[in-house]
């Protein structure tokens, strides 16, 4: 079945319309029977749609959360959304950055969410918890408290792997390679890329380092994010938002994989 941007965006935005209602039913329709989402990314996915059920109990469910968008971006049946999020528990109040991937196939009765990747900073948010001092502390011993109910010691243990990956670190390192990009220093962008490194347009369109040169250097980097071992970029380029998602391995530094998300043009 065709169909246009409009409709893969309209898909994607019904996820935090359903979440901001706290209604479990509607969210966890949205999503294909062997649909994942993994938030943060990094973090130990939720797969099917009974994990899903559990995710929303947990997460979503007890709290207060509102999306504030800044740009989508559509490319396929791919969007990413740059935005953030204000999440309310009791009185702590947090504010988080974040780029949503939603990977939407035809379910069957419409379109449908295969996979939702959130990627945002869990230490950065246990880093406004901790600021909010005695006052979060019913807030976080409810937080544990979902978790160990609906998830089990594998699945608070898999949420905590959240907190590993590339980190401050990462940013600093994936920052140096944007800088080297922006001055069009292809001999150091190709010292930055581990052997077998893969350089795309979206997930599969081969991509060359030039042209991935001439794309980033007209470019403005924006709000970066380290989640997992994946640092994600926007890019302000001839007057609209790209994405760069970058995979590394840590020790030693390396770039792995870099995937550059661009707007399709408008289909309707």
């Amino acid at each position: 079945m065709a169909f246009t941007r409009s409709d893969v965006l309209a898909t994607a935005e019904r996820s935090p319309a359903a979440a901001g209602a706290r209604d479990k039913n509607a969210w966890v329709g949205l999503f294909t029977a062997d649909g994942r989402v993994e938030d943060p990314v990094g973090s130990q996915p939720h797969q099917g749609l009974g994990a899903i059920g559990a995710f929303f109990d947990t997460f979503i469910g007890p709290r207060h959360i509102t999306y504030r968008p800044d740009a989508d971006i559509v490319t396929g049946s791919t969007v990413l959304r740059d935005g953030e999020l204000d999440i309310a528990m009791g009185p702590v109040q947090l504010h988080v950055p974040v780029y949503i991937r939603y990977d939407v196939r035809e379910g069957g009765d419409g379109l449908k969410i295969a996979a939702l990747s959130a990627f945002w900073e869990l230490p950065a948010m246990v880093g406004q918890f901790m600021r909010a001092g005695f006052g979060g502390l019913p807030a976080g011993l409810q937080l544990a408290r979902a978790l160990l109910v609906n998830q089990g010691v594998v699945g608070v243990l898999g949420y905590l792997g959240g907190l590993r990956g590339t980190g401050p670190q990462g940013k600093r390192r994936i920052q140096e390679f944007l800088d080297d990009a922006r001055a069009g220093d292809e001999v150091a962008v190709r010292r930055w890329l581990g052997k077998g490194a893969s350089v795309t347009s979206g997930d599969d369109l081969p991509l060359t380092t030039a042209e991935l040169l001439s794309r980033i250097a007209a470019a403005r980097p924006r709000k970066m994010i380290a989640s997992g071992y994946s640092v994600v970029v926007g890019l302000d380029r001839d007057g609209r938002r790209d994405v760069l998602i970058v995979e590394v391995t840590a020790k030693p530094f390396a770039i792995r994989r870099i995937r550059y998300f661009t707007e399709d043009p408008v289909d309707g």
